[in-house]
């Protein structure tokens, strides 16, 4: 989709649909009342008969209205004008693009951003929209026989008038909306596709012709040198081979330390020996959705070209039970070098990013480290759909997390990380356990990774809750590449 900024009398401009804003209770936005005015009260008259009253979501179109040269004009709910934040205009602008996508219109020019009261300045209005409508218009069909009908709309206007900040936001966003979409992607492929192997060989395009982004993989040969007992313990039951996925960005100061992020790849989780139960199971393709993010949020940064080295590193591998699979009781050997009893082959993306998370120290000594993971049930029950679980052990580092995440809508909630649930993981035959029971499990899992994080400023995201989504929606959300992108961005 090509999205650009547009200026000029919105009664004149010539679009195959313009959106304008209806507020609570019929009342006319600044840019609704400039096409009342120029149709001679046609808006005043349709919303007189009661179809529309501007809550926020609500959507009715005008064809071919008198002294308006757009073909549509899509009024669209915005709610209460005071109350217009980017949740607020995310929650508008989502079902408004797909409105408008379904229509012949081959253009969309948005003008819903013309109040002082309206919470979000030019880059962040900018921004968001991009971002949201991006989002709308994404549609899966890469395992679909028959293809959806290529949709007429081609190009997304914003109505603003021209300044560095809105020019900023159009590209920031765009750059993300673009590293959103290949995060879904990845996550709603299939497992029988989107393998280790496969996500190697798509790391290995996208690096293809940058000259600040290279990619080096790990075989489960070097692995094994290096002693990565934990992730290879996962890998035993697959037949499909383990990868260690190395994307490294240089686009800082050479020799400077980077910025880190470990994303969790595991490309389908069946619970191993500790199986799943059988319905919704296929959700479990979703569990390389940490990953996923890492790769949506390198491509983001190669788009923006920003000035910062990162290196992003994913553990990629699949969790099946086998006669050589990891079995409750085993004890493993970590490349720390700390022992592992698995109690529970289930609790298996901290075995992969644990060694992930060394590795990384040994080579990289990251200015900071953020490890990106769908790790536990637990945290959904704790904040549902709505935040991701965050831990550190770096007040700083947290305190840029949840900035950048209520910045971009992209929620966190910070969980403690208390000495006292360190003691759940406490086992009689090795350094600790792999589960520590019942009881603040996603915290109880953080503190499992931060025994190898201690000489790193670090912080882990649990993204169960807001990786995918279930039911009528099921797909993956892309979350939490925009929370990413804006904390390096303003690193």
């Amino acid at each position: 989709m090509e999205f650009s900024l547009k200026s000029g009398s919105l009664a004149t401009l010539k679009t195959g649909c313009l959106v304008v804003g209806i507020h609570d209770n019929g009342a006319l936005s600044p840019a609704a009342a400039v096409l009342d005015k120029a149709s001679k009260g046609a808006i005043k008259r349709f919303l007189a008969k009661g179809d529309l009253d501007g809550k926020l979501g609500q959507m009715a179109i005008l064809h071919g209205v008198d002294g308006i040269a757009a073909e549509r004009v899509l009024l669209l709910g915005m709610g209460m004008a005071d109350k217009l934040d980017a949740l607020a205009l995310r929650k508008a602008l989502i079902p408004a693009a797909k409105t408008v996508s379904a229509t012949g219109a081959k253009d969309v020019v948005f003008s819903v951003h013309d109040l002082e009261s309206f919470m979000l300045d030019d880059y962040w209005f900018s921004r968001h929209a991009v971002e949201a409508i991006d989002y709308a218009l994404y549609r899966y069909d890469a395992t679909k026989s028959t293809k959806e009908k290529p949709r007429a709309l081609k190009k997304v206007a914003l109505h603003r008038k021209a300044s560095s900040q809105a020019s900023t936001g159009l590209a920031h966003g765009t750059a993300i909306a673009h590293g959103i979409a290949f995060t879904r992607e990845l996550a709603n492929l299939p497992p029988n596709i989107c393998t280790p192997t496969y996500l190697a060989s798509e790391a290995k395009k996208l690096a293809k012709g940058q000259k600040k982004l290279s990619v080096k993989v790990l075989e489960e040969s070097d692995m094994e040198k290096l002693g990565m007992g934990s992730l290879l313990g996962v890998s035993r039951g697959s037949r499909q081979p383990a990868k260690l996925i190395a994307f490294e960005y240089t686009g800082g100061k050479k020799g400077e330390k980077p910025h880190a992020l470990v994303g969790k790849g595991l490309t389908f989780d069946a619970g191993g020996i500790s199986i799943k139960p059988g319905p919704g199971m296929d959700e479990m393709k979703f569990d390389m959705c940490g990953g996923a993010s890492v790769f949506g949020a390198i491509k983001a940064l190669v788009e923006l070209d920003l000035p910062i080295n990162v290196v992003g590193v994913v553990p990629a591998s699949e969790n099946l039970p086998d006669g050589d699979a990891n079995k409750p009781g085993d004890i493993v050997t970590s490349m720390s070098g700390q022992t592992i009893e698995i109690l529970n082959t289930d609790a298996e993306g901290r075995l992969i990013l644990c060694d992930a998370l060394t590795w990384t120290e040994r080579n990289y000594k990251p200015k900071t480290c953020i490890d990106i993971a769908t790790l536990t049930g637990a945290c959904v029950i704790a904040l549902g759909s709505q935040a991701a679980g965050l831990l550190s052990n770096d007040d700083e580092l947290a305190e840029s997390l949840l900035e950048a995440s209520q910045k971009t809508a992209d929620r966190a909630w910070r969980l403690p990380l208390w000495a006292e649930y360190d003691e759940q993981l406490k086992s009689n035959f090795a350094d600790m356990a792999n589960i520590g029971g019942r009881e603040a499990g996603t915290i109880t899992a953080a503190c499992f990774l931060a025994r190898y994080t201690k000489t790193m400023r670090w912080a882990h995201l649990d993204i169960a809750g807001v990786a995918y989504k279930t039911g009528a929606e099921k797909g993956a959300t892309g979350r939490p590449v925009s929370l990413l992108v804006q904390h390096l961005i303003e690193q």
